[in-house]
């Protein structure tokens, strides 16, 4: 098990994911978001090669229109 923090909050994970894999996974659309990984944001290019660890720190901010 690992146990990442996303927004915050502890969340296990049965199997280490990429950014984009747990994204998916956790049903949100990687079109429309920019995450912060490890206090640092990686380019969207990346986030297939990115593979979340023991410990990681993810922050994940959606883009919201209107006026």
């Amino acid at each position: 098990m690992y146990t990442v923090t996303v927004n915050g909050k502890k969340i296990e994970l049965e199997k280490s994911l990429s950014i984009k894999d747990y994204l998916e996974s956790a049903g949100v659309d990687p079109k429309i978001v920019v995450v912060e990984y490890n206090f640092e944001i990686p380019d969207k290019g990346k986030w297939t090669e990115i593979t979340l660890k023991d410990g990681d720190n993810l922050e994940i901010v959606k883009f919201i229109g209107g006026g």
